[in-house]
């Protein structure tokens, strides 16, 4: 603007002008504003970008705090002011579906009671029963009865404990054959997983029992003892946890060795703080390094002291087949060649979840395919289809639609801004896609892996509660119980009676080609052991 008022002085006062340097100078501030133009453009761009970034730190920390909803996924009508992609949606594909509301009307009829409450019918009939009789207070002696009612109502007292006195007679025989000799004879005393412990299998399974299933830690557990007019140390309780870990030490190898046999795991991990000696101010972290067979319901907790990638090398180098993770990179370079890895299309669907706020259409695009992909999977559990039709109609059905997702989402992310959400959203599936979508060339490899991270929550819950590993020793031993008790747990089998049958025995004394009998899989109550 200056060189345009001097230009036109100049033309004025009838001064002499060098019109080529004019043009040139011109030119140049011309340049520079263009430059400056572009610098703030791109200045206000790397802003934009930041600010989303933020807002996506913001959202992932709201989670945190208020917890985590369902990643269930339901589409939402089209918003006018949201771009539009020219993406078909059939919302209909959704794999989690809304349950259809119909309004319904209904008269009920009230059966006729009989005397009896219909409550009491619930109530099994194996319970114990205690009989009170209650009388009128006024005199009914001359009366004729007519008939009573008959309610019963569910009740409970705290478990008592009690003490087993095992009396021994000892004899003094003579020995056949031999004047004047004798010998001792008493009964053979019951068989014990445990010798020379003051606890009973029961009680010692209790103990077990409340803290690794129900989450009760062991301080609790003295409490509540006390108020029973028991007392029980602390440090007692604690060895009888080791006692039973110890004892079962054998059943984990044969549980593990038992899981090798199958060519499908899931892998997962999850902290404990573990006290250490060497951290006087804070303690260590630990995890468990988790495997589940994934057509089996069996599961591992393999305790390590950090989660760097050499911790799973050891047992992994005795697995061959496929093994299903979350994409974490210790996974990645290991020295076995025989495993195949694929990855998890929950955590891949969880990047859009998060990503929505950033740019709705694109993420609700990618959700929806994903839906699909889900209500393939529904329709063969519904149809409880074999291993064979799973695999057709994945290849059918499931197979095409990847595909196509797996172009668009490369096709998409060129026009976005690589620090943005829905960019990382899509940079995350697109480095994993071909392992996210192994599965569909299969019929029974799983889309995700939600199995094992079910089973990762009784771990979450219990390390609330007991905080923390008294030591390595102790998280090793904690691993062992949660992988045999969480194997009960998902063959259906009480933890308590299996652990209580399992410590009535001499494990130390059985075969080891038996050990796996023992296993909660194959444990059937009051049953014992095949002969070979």
């Amino acid at each position: 603007m200056c060189s345009g008022y001097y230009f036109w002085g100049m033309l004025a006062a009838g001064e002499h002008m060098d019109y080529k340097a004019l043009y040139e100078a011109s030119l140049q501030m011309n340049q520079q504003q263009l430059q400056l133009n572009q610098q703030l453009q791109k200045s206000n761009e790397q802003l934009q970008a930041q600010l989303a970034s933020l807002q996506h730190q913001l959202q992932q920390l709201t989670k945190l705090i208020k917890g985590f909803k369902s990643e269930r996924y339901v589409p939402v009508v089209a918003n006018p002011a949201q771009p539009d992609l020219g993406l078909a949606f059939d919302e209909a594909a959704a794999s989690t579906r809304l349950a259809d509301v119909e309004k319904i009307s209904y008269t009920r009829t009230k059966k006729a009671t009989s005397g009896e409450k219909p409550a009491a019918a619930g109530l099994p009939a194996e319970l114990p029963r205690v009989t009170t009789v209650l009388e009128p207070n006024e005199d009914v002696n001359g009366c004729e009865k007519i008939g009573e009612q008959i309610q019963e109502t569910l009740d409970y007292k705290p478990g008592e404990l009690f003490v087993n006195r095992l009396i021994i007679p000892q004899y003094r025989c003579p020995v056949q054959g031999r004047d004047g000799a004798f010998r001792t004879v008493e009964a053979q005393r019951p068989a014990r997983a445990i010798k020379r412990s003051i606890a009973e299998p029961g009680l010692l399974a209790q103990v077990v029992i409340d803290k690794f299933v129900d989450s009760l830690p062991l301080n609790r557990q003295q409490d509540r003892y006390q108020r029973g007019g028991i007392t029980l140390a602390y440090s007692t309780l604690a060895d009888w946890v080791k006692l039973v870990a110890e004892a079962l030490e054998p059943l984990g190898g044969a549980l593990l060795r038992e899981m090798l046999q199958y060519d499908y795991w899931h892998a997962d991990e999850t902290g404990i703080a573990v006290l250490d000696k060497l951290k006087k101010q804070d303690t260590h972290q630990g995890y468990f390094w988790t495997y589940k067979t994934g057509t089996a319901p069996l599961i591992y907790y393999d305790y390590q002291p950090g989660r760097q990638a050499d911790r799973p090398i050891e047992l992994l180098s005795k697995f061959k087949g496929h093994l299903q993770t979350d994409a974490y990179a210790a996974y990645e370079n290991l020295p076995n060649k025989h495993i195949l890895l694929l990855h998890c299309m929950a955590h891949a669907r969880r990047k859009f979840i998060d990503a929505q706020a950033n740019d709705r259409a694109r993420a609700d695009y990618v959700l929806g395919e994903i839906s699909k992909l889900y209500k393939i999977e529904e329709e063969c559990q519904e149809q409880q289809l074999n291993t064979e039709q799973i695999q057709a109609k994945r290849k059918k059905e499931a197979i095409p639609i990847l595909k196509e997702l797996g172009k668009w989402m490369e096709a998409e992310y060129q026009k976005l801004r690589p620090q943005s959400p829905i960019a990382k959203a899509m940079a995350y599936s697109i480095k994993r896609w071909e392992r996210l979508s192994l599965y569909a060339t299969t019929g029974h490899l799983q889309i995700d892996n939600n199995a094992i991270e079910r089973c990762m929550r009784q771990v979450a819950v219990g390390r609330k509660n007991y905080l923390f590993c008294g030591s390595h020793e102790a998280a090793k031993r904690a691993g062992l119980l949660y992988s045999l008790l969480v194997t009960c747990k998902l063959n259906d089998v009480n933890p308590y009676e299996w652990l209580k049958d399992i410590l009535s025995r001499d494990i130390k004394e059985m075969p080891i080609n038996r050990i796996n009998q023992l296993l909660p899989h194959h444990w059937r109550k009051g049953q014992g052991l095949t002969q070979n």
